[in-house]
């Protein structure tokens, strides 16, 4: 008999008040951790959508570059003397990829020391200051490290606190992190539309400095919606109070959880390009003058998250009715391979529009294909994945295997600064090929751990 079997049942959520469904059917604590992120994600696309365009257009430049402290000694040895498109890729992919190592260390400082609360505070601040230093091109590596501590001690502990708005059998949870999926993509929406136009057109400090006054915005929200959060993991000052220990019996699912996250990576590499070599593409190749007004490049990260706005509502509300309909619906496995078919799809939508263009300006149809399908398989994997984690995550370690999910991330981020800096001096067909089939070793791989290891994830809750 297991420690759970002896333990008589217990209500897993005492601390809430079951016919909560103050926000579109959902407690009210989504509805502020949705913001919340909204505002988080804000601040850091602004940041993702300026950062390889303000290095290849201004800090990069042989006049500039100069002038941030660091930088010429980290190019000369780390970056082994790349300049340019190459070595601003390189830079943007180690940036992306730190601020997904760290959740890690944020989860464990969270479970162990401070709590999720204090945790996700602090980062807030860090994660504001690293913008506001931003204004000042010598502090530039500097507001980097700001980011990437601060994002570390917030992503994970956001996360974990939507899925502590659930029992592990309530099964609002998936849809309940589609909901704050669709808040992260209008933060995407806006932040190229807001930061990206005043970066590019009124100067590149501006937007860095409004993605900072948002995080602001954002950790005042958070404090203010403190009564509808649940309640923070740290023991109370001067108490003992016993912590989870982890059971036997949840090791095996904790072991797929270790195997999904390098296949979540490969699956990943389509969808982070597109801040990467993908907009210095578009801002080469693409057709973006319309009536004699060229439109800012950073605009297709608006674009994109559009889209993936749209088709988020529109999957999350077409299984929802197919679930009424039918009674049943994929599991998360199951929706994940459905989502790299459409990735698969969208990468190819890439491969005809880079050999078409030819020499001349490349029209937007393809991009734009692209956008749609790669959203209908954002939809299906990247919201359904963290649910997935935050289920079968193990109480005693629920932050830390939050922050091991955003090592798909990590390893993602810096595949594509590598190559992304292949994009200067490879064919641009063979270049997105290599997406292509980066996208399909991520389906093959979803196929293969649904029908081996699938049956080890199904109903945490009887553990």
């Amino acid at each position: 008999m297991t420690t759970a079997e002896a333990t008589p049942p217990v209500d897993l959520d005492p601390i809430r008040d079951k016919s909560d469904r103050a926000f579109l059917g959902h407690p009210k604590g989504l509805g502020f951790l949705s913001f919340v992120e909204g505002c988080e994600r804000f601040s850091y696309y602004s940041m993702q959508t300026l950062l390889v365009l303000y290095m290849v257009k201004y800090l990069l430049l042989p006049e500039k570059i100069g002038n941030v402290v660091g930088l010429q000694a980290l190019q000369n040895g780390w970056y082994g003397g790349m300049q340019g498109q190459p070595l601003a890729s390189a830079l943007f992919g180690d940036y992306t990829a730190l601020v997904y190592l760290t959740p890690i260390l944020g989860g464990i400082i969270a479970d162990r020391w401070l709590g999720r609360r204090a945790t996700l505070i602090a980062g807030s601040i860090v994660m504001a200051l690293g913008h506001f230093l931003m204004a000042f091109e010598g502090a530039f590596l500097f507001a980097l490290l700001s980011l990437v501590v601060g994002v570390g001690l917030f992503k994970g502990n956001i996360a974990t606190q939507v899925g502590e708005l659930y029992g592990p059998k309530d099964l609002r949870r998936a849809t309940a992190f589609q909901l704050f999926y669709i808040a992260i993509q209008v933060s995407v929406i806006a932040a190229p539309l807001v930061s990206g136009t005043l970066g590019e057109k009124l100067g590149w400090h501006y937007g860095f400095g409004c993605a900072g006054i948002v995080m602001v915005a954002g950790l005042v929200l958070y404090l203010y919606a403190r009564p509808w959060l649940p309640e923070d993991n740290r023991p109370a000052k001067g108490t003992a109070a016993p912590r989870e220990k982890l059971q036997r019996s949840e090791v095996p699912r904790l072991i797929v959880l270790l195997c999904l996250i390098p296949v979540l990576a490969v699956a990943l590499l389509v969808n982070q390009e597109i801040f990467n070599a993908y907009l210095v593409w578009a801002d080469e190749k693409f057709q973006l003058t319309f009536a004699g007004y060229t439109v800012p490049t950073s605009w297709m990260v608006t674009l994109d998250a559009t889209t993936s706005f749209t088709l988020l509502v529109a999957v999350t509300a077409f299984w929802k009715w197919y679930s009424a309909r039918t009674g049943r619906e994929p599991d998360e496995l199951g929706k994940m391979i459905i989502g790299s078919v459409f990735t698969v799809a969208g990468a190819l939508c890439l491969v005809i529009a880079a050999a078409t263009g030819g020499d001349g300006k490349i029209g937007l149809f393809w991009p734009v294909m692209f956008h749609i399908l790669n959203s209908i398989g954002f939809g299906h994997t990247l919201p359904v994945s963290l649910a997935l984690f935050t289920k079968v995550a193990p109480k005693a370690m629920a932050g830390t295997v939050v922050g091991l999910y955003y090592l798909a991330f990590f390893a993602s981020n810096k595949i594509v600064g590598t190559v992304g800096g292949w994009y200067s001096t490879m064919d641009t067909v063979q270049f997105w090929l290599l997406h292509v089939g980066a996208a399909t070793v991520g389906l093959v791989a979803f196929v293969i751990l649904k029908f081996s290891l699938g049956k080890l994830l199904a109903d945490p809750g009887a553990i």
